[in-house]
C-alpha cells in the first residue's frame, strides 16, 4: 500500500478517498491496541479532507500525489488546533496556534493525517518507551521495541496504519526506529526542510523528515516538505527539485564508500552478514566498493551527548508554567517553577536538561561543551574527506535489530549506544536514510546510506537501485494488511 500505488486507484476512480481513508481508519481501530503508535485521534477531520478531495476528482481537477492518501504526524510537530505534546505531560494540554511550514505545505497538497504519533517525550529517547503517556511496540514482534523517538511514526506505517508519516531526527530518530520496523526513513540535509512549527529539541541537530514504504514514497513526501521558509534562519534557498527523477535502477560507475569504523566488534554478526549481502549486491549491479577511514567517529557519541542537552537546557527553559502548559501552584515563583518542571517532565528529559546545564555552567564549559564543538568539526571533516573519495558511505542503521521492551529502560548508557551509527551524521549536517536490507529472527536488519549535503538526489537513486534488486527486503508487517473491500 504505496502512496504511487494508491495515488493510480485513485485518479482511475477504482476507489473514492473516502473509502481509502475509512479503510484506513477500520485497520487502525484493529491493529492499535497492540500497536499504540498514536496520541491523537483525527478521524473527522480526516473523512473530510477525503470528502474534499472526492469532490476534486468529481469536478475533472488535477491532484497531487499526496492528496487523499492517509499519513500520520509526530506529536512534536504543530497542526493548528491539533494536539502537540511532545508526549510529555508538561504540554498536554497544548493545542498548537498555527501550522509548521511541513503542514502548511503538505495542506497545498490535500494531505490526510489520521492522527498525531506516539514518541519519546521532547524526542529523548531511542525506544518510544519514554513517552509521558504510553509506550509503543514493534509490529513485527510486539515484544520488541519499534525504536525511537519517532517509534510511533515507524510503527504507524510498518503496521500499516497509514500510508505514510513524518518524524523528526535529532541523532537517529528517523533512521534508526525505521531500520527496527522494516521502513524506509529519511533523514534529510540540515536546513533542507523547514523547522518551523517543529518543537525544539536541539536546534542545531533537528531536522524533519518523512518515514515510508518504500523508497518512491519516500521522494514523493520529500518532495512536498523540501523547501526553503523564510520563517526558518537555518532554511537552505535553493531551486526546488523533483526527487523522483532520480529513481534510476542504475548505480553503474557509482563509487559507494564503507567506513571501516562502523563495522566493528560491536555490530552484530547477522546484522555484519546482511549488509556485506548488500555490498556484494551493489558490486553486482556495477557500483565500486571503496573503503573509507573515519577516526573521529570514535569521539562523536560522547560530543553529541554534551551538545544535544545542551540545547535541550536552554530551549526548554521556556516550560516554566508561566506562559503555557502544565502549571503546579506553589509558595512562589521559584518553587512553582521547581514543582511545575518536577511534574511535568519525565526522568529522560530531566537527565538531559540537568546533564545539559551542568556542560553550560561556569568553569565547565570549556571542559565540556568548547572541547565538543571542537570534536563536531573533526566529525564534519572526516565525512567531508570521505565523500570526496565516494558518491554515497553504506554503514549499518543499529548495531543490532530492535531490542526487547523494558531492556534498557533502567540502563541509560545502554540505550545511548543503539544511536552509535546514527548520531555523527546529525553533527555534520548530512542526508541519510535507512532502508530495508534482511531479517533476523524475525525482525527488519536496516542499512544506512549516507550523501553529501544537499546529495538527496544521488542517495534515493542508490537506495532505489537496491531495493528494486532486492524485493525480497518489501514484506509487510505481520500485524495485517490494509483490504479495500
Amino acid at each position: 500500500m504505496t502512496i504511487h500505488g494508491l495515488h493510480d486507484k485513485l485518479i482511475h476512480r477504482e476507489i473514492t478517498a473516502v473509502e481509502l481513508t475509512e479503510a484506513y481508519l477500520a485497520h487502525k481501530d484493529k491493529v492499535e491496541p497492540k500497536v499504540q503508535a498514536f496520541l491523537s485521534d483525527q478521524r473527522e477531520t480526516a473523512l473530510q479532507q477525503a470528502a474534499a478531495v472526492d469532490a476534486k476528482l468529481s469536478a475533472g481537477q488535477e491532484i497531487s500525489m499526496m492528496a487523499g492518501i492517509p499519513g500520520a504526524i509526530k506529536d512534536n510537530i504543530c497542526e493548528k488546533g491539533q494536539q502537540s505534546s511532545c508526549a510529555s505531560h508538561i504540554l498536554e494540554s497544548f493545542r498548537a496556534p498555527y501550522d509548521a511550514t511541513v503542514i502548511e505545505r503538505l495542506l497545498q497538497q490535500d494531505y490526510i493525517s489520521l492522527g498525531k504519533t506516539n514518541m519519546d517525550e521532547f524526542a529523548m529517547g531511542s525506544s518510544t518507551e519514554n513517552s509521558a503517556f504510553h509506550p509503543t511496540y514493534n509490529p513485527w514482534n510486539v515484544a520488541h521495541v519499534p525504536g525511537g523517538s519517532s517509534g510511533g511514526s515507524a510503527a504507524a506505517v510498518a503496521a500499516g496504519e497509514c500510508v505514510w508519516s513524518l518524524g523528526s531526527d535529532t541523532g537517529g530518530s528517523i533512521r534508526q526506529p525505521a531500520s527496527y520496523c522494516g521502513v524506509v526513513g529519511l533523514k534529510p540535509t540540515y536546513g533542507l526542510v523547514s523547522r518551523y512549527g517543529l518543537i525544539a529539541y536541539a536546534s542545531s541537530l533537528d531536522q524533519i523528515g518523512p518515514i515510508t514504504q518504500d523508497v518512491m514514497d519516500c521522494a514523493i513526501v520529500l518532495n512536498a516538505i523540501a523547501g526553503h521558509d523564510e520563517k526558518d534562519s537555518t532554511s537552505i534557498c535553493q531551486e526546488e527539485k523533483d526527487y523522483t527523477k532520480a529513481l534510476i535502477r542504475d548505480v553503474k560507475g557509482l563509487k559507494i564508500g564503507v567506513p571501516q569504523e562502523f563495522f566493528g566488534d560491536g555490530l552484530d554478526a547477522t546484522c555484519r552478514q546482511a549488509l556485506e549481502e548488500a555490498i556484494k549486491t551493489y558490486q553486482s549491479l556495477g557500483a565500486e566498493i571503496v573503503s573509507v577511514s573515519m577516526p573521529h567517529l570514535k569521539y562523536g557519541l560522547a560530543a553529541y551527548y554534551i551538545i544535544a542537552p545542551a540545547e535541550a537546557s536552554s530551549n526548554l527553559a521556556r516550560y516554566d508554567g508561566v506562559g503555557f502548559g502544565m502549571r503546579v501552584p506553589g509558595k512562589n515563583i521559584v518553587e512553582m517553577y521547581e514543582k511545575t518542571r518536577t511534574a511535568g517532565f519525565g526522568p529522560e528529559v530531566q537527565r538531559r536538561i540537568l546533564l545539559g546545564t551542568y556542560v553550560l555552567s561556569s568553569g565547565y564549559y570549556d571542559a565540556y561543551y568548547l572541547r565538543a564543538m571542537k570534536v563536531r568539526t573533526l566529525v564534519k571533516q572526516d565525512y567531508d574527506k570521505a565523500l570526496k573519495q565516494c558518491d554515497v558511505l553504506l554503514t549499518p542503521t543499529a548495531p543490532d535489530v530492535a531490542f526487547l521492551v523494558g531492556e534498557h529502560v533502567n540502563d541509560p548508557l545502554a540505550m545511548y549506544l543503539a544511536d552509535v551509527c546514527t548520531v555523527t551524521l546529525n553533527l555534520a549536517g548530512l542526508p541519510g536514510m535507512s532502508i530495508p536490507c534482511g531479517y533476523k529472527n524475525g525482525l527488519p536488519i536496516g542499512m544506512q546510506l549516507i550523501g553529501r549535503a544537499l546529495g538527496e538526489e544521488t542517495l534515493l537513486r542508490v537506495a532505489y537501485a537496491f531495493e528494486q534488486e532486492r524485493t525480497d527486503v518489501q514484506q509487510q508487517a505481520p500485524v495485517g494488511e490494509v483490504t479495500l473491500s
